[in-house]
Formats: C-alpha cells, structure tokens, sequence
C-alpha cells in the first residue's frame, strides 16, 4: 500500500548530465540505498533497472526517461533518469518542464562537457534549481576543484563546494563533510559500510579554509550569516544549511557534491541533499495556466482539495498495458473512475487504472495528489503536452515546445501486410516522441521520417522492425531542409463549388511576411466587420497549418511565417469549416509561390576535443565542411577545444575522417544551432538533385 505523504515531504527531480557522465549508475545506487532494489545494477552489464529498452541495454545508454519512485528520511523522492545523448534531448526538456529540482551529474575527469552546458541552459530556462554531484572522482585526471571552475566559467552558475574529497584518483576514499566538519569515509563493499570519523589531519587546514569560503558565499546571500561571520562566532550546522537551503532555492548558489557512484561511494550524501536543498512541490512558484475560454491567467497553487489540474509530459506504449500517459499533478487529485477534460480541445476522459511508475514496473494506486508523478493507463485522446483539467473548471498549462528535426530517413514497406503494420506502428511512435515528423514524399512514394540525429533514427528504425515486427527497406540518413519566405506579400484563396444540394463556399485574404529564424509560425487576424465570421478563423488556421507542412521548392516544411487574415467572404449556408479550411491553404500555397521563397539547411554546434598537436589538421577540415570557427580553448590537460558553427550537409561520416586524423585520439559532439539560409548556388544545385 501507498504511503500518503505531506506536499513538504515530496521531491521531484530529474538526473541531468552529459552522455556517459554516470547518470544512470548513480540512480540505479539511489534505488539500492532506499531500498527500491536488492542488487546493483550495471550499465556494461546490461542489468539495470531504468535503462530496461533492449535498445537501452545493448547500447549502454539511456533513450527513454524513465521514472521511479522511493524514499529516503520519511521523503517521498520521484526521479527521473533522462537521456545524456543530444539525440533524445526533449526526453530532458519535458523532464525539466515537470520537476521542480535537478541532480547535474559530471565526469571528474572531463568536468563540464558540450552536453551538460545544453541541460544546464534547459534547466535554466525551466528555472529548476539543482545541486552538483562531481563522479568517477576515483579515475585517473579526475579534478574536483577545476570541475568547479568549470561550472563557474562556462555556465555563469555560483558553485560552492560542501563537501571535499578525501584521496584523489584511486585512492578515493570518502570525503569530508564542511557542514558537520567530519569525515565520511567508505570501506569498499557495496557503500553501506561509512565510517563517520574525524577530518584525517593532512586535510584539517584545507577543510577549514573552504568552509570559510562556503560561509563568505553564504554571508553575501544572508544578512544574518554576514553578521555572525563578522563578530567571529560558530554557526551552527543547521543554521548553514537552512540558509543553503535558502539560496540553493533561489538560484543563487549551487551545492557541489563529490562521489564515485560505480564504486558506491557518496550517493548517500546525495540523497541527503535532495531531501535538505532541493525543492518540495510547496517551494516553487505555482504552475502558470490560461482559461481556454477567455484566454486569462490561472495560477494553480499545490493544493489537494483544489478543481484538478495535471500535464501530460510524456506518452508511452507499454507491450503489456497498452498507451501510458506520465503526468504531474500540479493542483487537486486525480482519481480513478473520475472524468476529466482535455484543456486543449474539450473532449471528456475517464481516468482508468492509475498507477505509480517504477522504471517498466508498476504499482496500482487509487489515487495521485498535487505535487505527485503518475500515469494512467488507456486514455485516448489527450497527448504530449495537453492539460488534464476538471470540467467545471478547465485550464490549459503551459505547453511544451520542441526543437525541429535535423534528420530524416526514408522507408519503405516490403508488403501490403508491413504498410498496415507501419501506419499503425508510426502512429505509436509519433505519440510517443514530439520531436519525430512524419511525411509522404508524393514524388518516390516513400515515407520519410525525421528526427534529431542518426542515433535517433536508427533507435526509431530498430523499434519499428523489432517491436512492431514491420518488414521494411530503409534509406540513408539525408538532411531534414526546411523551406521559408524571403518577402511580404498578400494573397488569396477561393472555393467555389456549386451542386445539387449544399456547395461549398469560402474566400479568404491573408497577408503574408517572414520572421527571424527560430520563431516558427505566428497567426493573427485583423478581420473588419463581418467579412468572415470570427468562428471560422480556427479552420483557416488548420488550413494554413497544413500547407505549412510541404513548401513548395521540393515539399520540405515551411517554418518562420507570420499569417494574417484580413479579408474574405462567406455564405450564410454554402460556407463550411471544412471550406475554409481548404481556401486558407490554397491561399498560403499560392503566397509562399510569390514570395520568394528559399531553402533553409540546419547548422549544427560542433564540438571537437583532440590533442594539442591535431588542432590545426582539425580546423583546416572544419574549413573545408563550411565551418564558422567559433572559438579555441585549451583544457588543461594538453588537449584542446575547437568550437565550430556547421551545416549538417556536410558532417556525414566526420566521426572516422576525425578518428583517423588523430590517430583515435579525438573526439567531438554535434548539436542542433540554427537553420540558416542556403547559398543560391546550392539550392539550385540540390534542387537539380530532387527533380
């Protein structure tokens, strides 16, 4: 049975970091230490709980976020253990959107990698506060203190170390506590054997100079601290932590942890810390919403005995259950048997089986109150982002935004048999994961998906044969273009069509200008009397949405429009929604044509570390693939950074090409940056290809 606790004695965090940072290793010694498990899973083994995917196992890396649930000091601790690589970057996003503290997990010896800085700005952007936990201090190069440096220089963060570690490398031992001043040593075996002891003599002198710095961090954020720091007095532990507490909460601080999770050592301490400096459901700022109706904001405060508000953050197919919806309470209790309405489009659901999600196990509840993580099992019609809402009282919360896809592959099914197994597996898929775009390309006749990187869609891909048992001919992986307008113009559509019975009427007017690049579609109206009735206006916006999904340079997406109405005409009976919606995108089919429009390809954010003596090699490639040097940075170790701004085109097979001009010595991540505009010269040389 459920324990039920208080809002103050729950904690909603997610595990962030760079891809190979621990993440994983350090949730699966969380599950151990509360009890959650009875063995220790290992990533190289295959044998953990979150990462349950046989994509996830055979990989070593984590694809999916996946939630558990334990305890720790009579908390209540929901966490989520997300993706590292860039691939899976909006597992994270949607994380972050429904958690209200962080754990930014780094390598000791790589410090702050290109991937922790992308989690970092998410986290900001989501205002998450977050404690630091510095791993693998027990590798050879690992560096507690330049880690910290590093998190000050390159993410604007003010980190402040709590802990120090006690035996550097392999002779990682333990570390000591600045709060309480003692030691907390390990004795090997599975972490449950600490040793709380005095502060080993050679470490006292250091250990007292950075506390002092801890209370001079302290002091700057409290009044109270800043005066009994002056007068020279001892403040108590509890009194420091509380502060920390304070300023952890606030943004203003970052606690900063030590600890070796393979070798069990400091995960604890971690979990002390949640609990003492990450925030309870009570402590951040309430969920922002708007009335559907009117358009006016609603607070929703954590409150049980509110109208229920929850967001769906993520959508999963269970091979056993059937659909999952993952949600977070954000006001009021979910309960089984109880309808609900979906915010965004007004359908009413009833809520099924609930249950409390353990990684692919789960556990039956009755109910899940505001503060809380849970999913249901069965609901049809709301998805990814949509708002779970009483009907007496709707609210549509704030919605998820996604990047756009970089990638895309085409398919082809081998039989009638596979093409009906692939529409529905497709159907799946897209439910699952917002950042996956599917089209049909009229010209060959394929399917082609996109996604944010061939990682991504080969996992897709795998899925589709393996779990959906889909017979299928895969392409290679192309770039996913996209396709904009370079002018303003006006333009119009007409649906005239005359029968026996009811025609089909609708004439519309739209004004059409490009935005900056990033801003994606934006549609007004700015219609005068009653040209067109002003319930028509959601159609024409579907309409032009849906053009919007093939340019008309060579049917690749159309983004960064803005839309006017301005004027139309309608009949009293021949008129419909569905004539509307068909004149708009004629309309916007026949603007984009005027407009001129080009192409746009996606520039990635590249980041290569190699050797010293590689860098000039490496640049001079860079060169070569279009690349915008952004920035050379040397890392400290005879090793350097080069930063670099490139079109993706040109960045197919650069992982062997820098392998075998560093002799196996480099390495580098990509991102997704921009799209940009392509030269004329390139776009008439592509669009040659496509035709």
């Amino acid at each position: 049975m459920t324990i039920q606790y208080d809002l103050n004695k729950i904690r909603n965090i997610g595990i962030i970091a760079h891809i190979d940072a621990g993440k994983t290793t350090t949730t699966e010694r969380v599950l151990y230490y509360t009890g959650r498990t009875h063995r220790l899973g290992n990533v190289d083994e295959g044998t953990t709980v979150t990462d349950f995917m046989p994509q996830e196992r055979e990989r070593g890396i984590t694809i999916q976020a996946a939630a558990i649930t334990c305890q720790w000091r009579d908390h209540q601790i929901n966490i989520i253990d997300t993706p590292g690589h860039i691939d899976f970057t909006a597992e994270v996003q949607r994380s972050l959107r429904v958690l209200d503290g962080g754990i930014v997990v780094f390598d000791g010896v790589a410090g702050v990698e290109p991937q922790s800085e992308t989690v970092w700005r998410q986290a900001d952007r989501f205002g998450v506060p977050r404690i630091c936990f510095v791993n693998k201090m027990d590798r050879t190069g690992a560096d507690f203190w330049r880690t910290i440096e590093a998190i000050g220089e390159r993410l604007g963060a003010n980190p402040v170390a709590i802990q120090i570690p006690v035996g550097v490398e392999s002779d990682f031992r333990g570390v000591v506590d600045l709060i309480e001043m003692q030691a907390i040593l390990h004795n090997g075996g599975d972490g449950t054997d600490r040793v709380f002891t005095e502060i080993p003599p050679g470490l006292v002198e250091e250990a007292a100079r950075r506390r002092e710095q801890l209370i001079e961090k302290l002091a700057d954020f409290d009044d109270e601290i800043a005066l009994l720091y002056l007068e020279g007095e001892e403040i108590p532990a509890d009194q420091l932590r509380a502060t920390l507490r304070r300023a952890t909460l606030a943004g203003a601080l970052v606690p900063v942890m030590a600890g070796s999770a393979l070798k069990n050592k400091g995960v604890q301490l971690l979990l002390d810390a949640v609990v003492d400096y990450l925030p309870s459901p009570l402590d951040v700022p309430p969920a922002r919403g708007e009335d559907p109706e009117t358009g006016d904001e609603i607070a929703c405060q954590a409150d049980v005995s509110q109208p229920v508000a929850a967001l769906v953050f993520k959508i999963a197919t269970d091979p056993y259950v059937g659909r999952l919806a993952y949600f977070r309470v954000y006001r009021g209790t979910i309960r089984r048997g109880q309808t609900v309405i979906n915010g965004q489009t007004g359908r009413k659901e009833r809520i099924g089986r609930l249950v409390r999600m353990h990684a692919d196990h789960r556990e039956e509840v009755d109910e899940v109150r505001a503060g809380d993580i849970g999913a249901v099992l069965g609901l049809k019609a709301i998805t990814n982002g949509e708002t779970m809402a009483d009907p007496d009282h709707p609210v549509v919360l704030e919605r998820i935004t996604f990047p756009a896809p970089v990638v895309e592959v085409a398919i082809a099914p081998r039989s009638k048999a596979d093409q009906d197994k692939m529409g529905v597996a497709l159907h799946r898929l897209l439910e699952e994961d917002p950042t996956l775009r599917v089209r049909r390309n009229q010209q060959t006749n394929e399917t082609v998906i996109a996604g944010m990187g061939e990682l991504h869609l080969e996992v897709v891909v795998d899925r589709l044969l393996r779990e959906f048992k889909v017979g299928a001919r895969v392409g290679r992986p192309q770039v996913a273009y996209c396709e904009t307008i370079t002018r303003p113009v006006t333009s119009q559509g007409r649906l005239v069509k005359q029968s026996g019975g009811h025609g089909q009427f609708a004439y519309v007017v739209i004004e059409m200008e490009p935005l900056e690049s990033g801003q994606g579609f934006v549609f007004e109206e700015k219609l005068k009397g009653s040209s067109i009735p002003r319930n028509y206006l959601p159609a024409i916006e579907a309409g032009i949405r849906d053009a919007m999904e093939k340019g008309v340079l060579a049917e690749h997406p159309v983004v960064d429009v803005k839309v006017t109405v301005v004027d139309g005409k309608y009949h009293e009976v021949d008129s419909s929604d569905m004539a509307f919606r068909t004149a708009a995108a004629i309309a916007f089919r026949e603007g984009v044509k005027k407009a001129a429009p080009v192409l746009l390809e996606p520039v990635m954010r590249v980041e290569v570390v190699a050797p010293e003596e590689f860098t000039g090699d490496i640049v001079a490639e860079l060169n070569m693939r279009r690349a915008s040097i952004t920035g050379i940075e040397p890392r400290g170790d005879g090793t350097q950074t080069v930063r670099a701004e490139v079109p993706l085109a040109t960045m197919f097979g650069y992982a062997t090409s820098l392998r075998s001009r560093t002799q196996g010595r480099g390495t580098f991540v990509m991102e997704f940056d921009h799209y940009a505009q392509m030269s004329e010269k390139l776009m008439l040389t592509l669009l040659k290809k496509a035709a």
